[in-house]
């Protein structure tokens, strides 16, 4: 099934569109732009995070939540993080392992009402992940 992707370069290039091919532990994944197009021959490398979104449009309205709900049943063996990239964007979420031992690993937003439904980071992109 393909999956809603939005694609944030570490050159601050973004490219949205459907993928079914994203694995953390494979380097490369293709990526068919909203729209049509070329299907796109993306390197994890050179992303600084691929978000899987439930719209590719978003609510820019909508005010991420930055705390975990008490009782959120996604946080059961999951970490709370927050990721601040270089760019100085910080994302809050929760991970499975910390610290991370993948060059590549997943978030999912506190945010039970974001738009991303998860993210898969680039580590090398991220200035600091502290846990809380």
């Amino acid at each position: 099934m393909a999956q809603q992707v939005v694609a944030r370069f570490l050159d601050g290039r973004v490219l949205k569109g459907t993928s079914m091919d994203v694995a953390a532990n494979r380097p490369r994944f293709h990526l068919r732009p909203e729209g049509g197009g070329a299907v796109e021959d993306v390197a994890l490398a050179d992303l600084k995070a691929l978000f899987f979104v439930r719209s590719l449009e978003g609510n820019p309205a909508h005010e991420e939540s930055r705390t975990l709900a008490a009782g959120d049943p996604r946080a059961r063996g999951a970490r709370l993080v927050t990721a601040r990239f270089a760019d100085g964007e910080e994302i809050v979420g929760l991970t499975i392992r910390y610290p991370p031992i993948t060059p590549f690993y997943f978030l999912t937003p506190v945010d039970p009402k974001s738009n991303n439904l998860r993210m898969l980071v680039n580590g090398s992109a991220v200035q600091t992940l502290e846990p809380g």
